[in-house]
């Protein structure tokens, strides 16, 4: 894979960095910057070589047309925070603002150009389309880095077709992201636990499959853990439940016992009387939920106190331990003791502990983690899924020589 620290002169060249700055907003507040912290390093090292540094991210879910609540603004206002100099905002991507804003930027400077994701040809299906987009973006360039691991699985425009047209090299975020991800799925250091958690066990088949063999323990947690209390013969009462996947789970099951996995279920769940804050629980044995008081309608949001004991010991027991998914609903006080207790087990690991993005990441930060606890939070939730689960990625193979 090519790398930034292979390119001998950077001294103004007009670097384009694609980014990942899809921050979470509460209207303009940034809520967790982890993303925007993450790309600091490689943005520094071009501003400390005299590059000319044209950053470019998506944020949101903007139908490819400008959308004032997924402006990139905030996250240029913080980034500039962080690098402690000026960054100029453009309020367009390839039109006069952008062209603007680039041809003034001095050897050192920074420039974030408005969300990729305001034009159509970002992530449109068609080839052509993109790859017109991504020319447009290339002419404001002598060199493209690509350390937006998030979005390494999309074939867009600034991820693949981009890294086609311009001298392309990956960052030092993708390289970090790559080396952690490595680790985990080439010769780990044993014991080996994976914990997985998060709503739908559909999301999470590919890396059950791919990791199955590799893994000495795997604890599951999550609304995904109602398929597998069902595929044992349990009621799972009003619970999220995946019926059609209850046969997929069941043959799991069988593989990992004939590989030696150990399968860690939750032995308690607290149940909830209804979704919500102001929900009625009771602690409820994992195979006897409908013997809680609320019946077949009790719902099951987090794991219970034993089991988040259990895991606890589990993983700190464990020298590799990778996480993805919450235990239960973390953003709700009296359903977050499972997930608190996983995060701060990987906190007191002796070993490699690595949270797997996405709701993971939110999750600790939201519940008082920092990112210095952990051995690597990982920026790209699908993105590290997919690789774990063994799929090419193009915005990774398209850096490759």
């Amino acid at each position: 894979m090519r790398k930034l620290s292979e390119i001998q002169f950077l001294d103004g060249k007009r670097v384009i960095i694609r980014c990942d700055l899809n921050v979470p907003l509460d209207g303009k507040k940034i809520t967790d910057d982890g993303r925007i912290v993450a790309s600091i390093p490689t943005i520094k090292y071009l501003v400390d070589h005299g590059a000319k540094v044209i950053v470019i991210s998506h944020l949101g879910r903007p139908e490819g047309a400008p959308d004032e609540k997924y402006s990139l603004e905030p996250a240029a206002i913080r980034l500039g925070e962080l690098l402690g100099q000026p960054v100029f905002f453009a309020s367009d991507t390839v039109g006069s603002e952008a062209r603007g804003a680039v041809k003034a930027l001095e050897h050192g400077g920074v420039a974030v150009l408005e969300n990729l994701r305001f034009n159509a040809g970002e992530t449109s299906k068609n080839e052509d389309e993109r790859r017109e987009f991504a020319a447009k973006l290339a002419d404001l360039g002598d060199l493209f880095v690509s350390d937006g691991f998030g979005v390494v699985h999309r074939k867009q425009a600034s991820v693949y077709e981009l890294a086609q047209l311009l001298p392309s090299y990956a960052g030092f975020l993708i390289e970090k992201e790559l080396e952690v991800a490595t680790r985990l799925t080439t010769d780990p250091v044993r014991p080996y636990a994976v914990v997985l958690g998060g709503s739908k066990v559909s999301d999470k088949l590919g890396v059950i499959d791919h990791l199955l063999p590799s893994v000495n323990k795997l604890l599951i947690g999550g609304g995904m853990v109602f398929t597998f209390l069902a595929a044992l013969g349990h009621k799972v009462g009003s619970s999220l439940l995946e019926v059609d996947q209850v046969p997929v789970v069941q043959g799991y099951l069988e593989r990992a016992k004939q590989l030696g996995v150990e399968v860690v279920l939750p032995t308690d769940i607290v149940v909830a009387s209804k979704f919500g804050a102001d929900a009625e629980v009771a602690i409820t044995a994992a195979d006897a939920i409908e013997s809680s008081p609320f019946g077949a309608s009790g719902l099951g949001l987090d794991i219970g106190p034993e089991s988040a004991a259990n895991f606890a010991l589990e993983i700190k027991q464990a020298k590799t331990v990778f996480w993805n998914g919450p235990m239960g609903v973390f953003e709700i006080d009296k359903f977050a003791g499972g997930t608190r207790a996983v995060a701060q087990a990987l906190t007191e690991v002796d070993g490699l502990s690595v949270v797997g993005g996405g709701d993971s990441a939110a999750a600790v930060r939201i519940l008082g983690f920092t990112d210095e606890q952990f051995g690597h939070i990982s920026t790209g939730g699908g993105a590290s899924l997919e690789f774990l689960e063994g799929k090419k990625l193009p915005g990774l193979e398209v850096l490759n020589d």
